[in-house]
């Protein structure tokens, strides 16, 4: 499992309300390509995310499902990356000081293909891409604090 943490300058209440901008997604996830459809009650538990994601002409379409949403502690995603597999991504907000928040980001695959790929390389890989992951929604949370 990749597990990354990063300090936000922003409230949880606006980190999660970054989370619950599933129009956002491809702004801030790295390898998404394009959200094509949000379920109105994102993130209500079960409710979905349509998304591209890679490259062109090689990207894959699927959808991303809310398993938990305790606004504004924690959101538990299932991402589909079918035919690839999919993964359980979990964020987790605690507050770090006057207006900051800690995100801690896991990941791990929970089927496919994928999850039968797992090393040393592959975590390596996952870290790095979830690091980026959380500066842009640091960015994000950053800017909408700041407009506030």
């Amino acid at each position: 499992m990749a597990i990354v943490e990063k300090v936000i300058d922003a409230s949880p209440e606006q980190v999660f309300k970054v989370l619950a901008d599933g129009w956002t997604y491809s702004d801030w996830v790295v390898g998404t390509a394009h959200v094509r459809d949000v379920d109105d009650d994102w993130p209500r538990v079960g409710a979905q995310l349509h998304h591209r994601a890679g490259p062109w002409p090689f990207s894959l379409q699927d959808a991303s499902t809310v398993l938990l949403s305790d606004a504004p502690h924690r959101l538990v995603l299932r991402a589909g990356l079918w035919p690839a597999g999919e993964a359980i991504v979990s964020f987790a907000l605690e507050p770090a000081g006057p207006g900051a928040t800690r995100v801690r980001l896991g990941e791990d695959f929970a089927a496919g293909p994928l999850r039968w790929v797992r090393n040393k390389l592959n975590d390596l890989v996952l870290h790095q891409r979830n690091k980026e992951t959380l500066n842009r929604l640091a960015d994000i949370a950053t800017r909408q604090k700041s407009d506030e």
